[in-house]
C-alpha cells in the first residue's frame, strides 16, 4: 500500500478534494447502501488525511441503521465522494471512481460483509 496525494471531485465538481491514501486493496461492501452505491472504495484511512477544498457546504450527510457511518453526497449531482467507516469512526473511505486519472474498473477487489454488522433486516 502506497500513500499518494490524489484529487477527487464528484460528477458536477461542486466538491473538490484530495486525499492522501492508498488506493488498494480496494473493497466493495455488501451492505443495502453500497450494493444500491455500487462504488468502489479505498482501504480505511485517518481522517485527516482527507482535505476538503472546495463544496463542503455542497455535501449532504446521510445516516442510517446504527448512525455511526457518516455517507456524504454531493447535494447538486448526487454522487459520493467518501464516507466515515462504522467500525472506526476515526477512518474514512473514498470512492475511487472520484479520483482524478484512476480507473476503478482496472482494480481487483474484495467484498467487505457490512451486511452481517446490520442490526436492522436487509440492510
Amino acid at each position: 500500500m502506497n500513500d499518494s496525494l490524489y484529487k477527487g471531485a464528484c460528477h458536477c465538481g461542486a466538491v473538490q478534494f484530495e486525499v492522501r491514501a492508498a488506493i488498494t486493496p480496494a473493497v466493495r461492501c455488501n451492505c443495502s447502501l453500497c450494493r444500491r452505491r455500487g462504488a468502489l472504495m479505498s482501504p480505511p484511512f485517518d481522517a485527516d488525511r482527507l482535505t476538503i477544498l472546495q463544496g463542503e457546504d455542497a455535501l449532504t450527510r446521510y445516516e442510517f441503521n446504527t448512525g455511526v457511518a457518516k455517507h456524504y453526497f454531493c447535494r447538486h449531482c448526487g454522487i459520493y465522494p467518501f464516507h466515515q467507516t462504522r467500525l472506526d469512526p476515526r477512518r474514512w473511505r473514498v470512492n475511487l471512481g472520484c479520483l482524478e486519472g484512476v480507473d476503478p474498473y482496472a482494480f481487483e477487489y474484495s467484498v467487505a460483509d457490512g451486511s452481517s454488522l446490520s442490526v436492522v433486516e436487509d440492510a
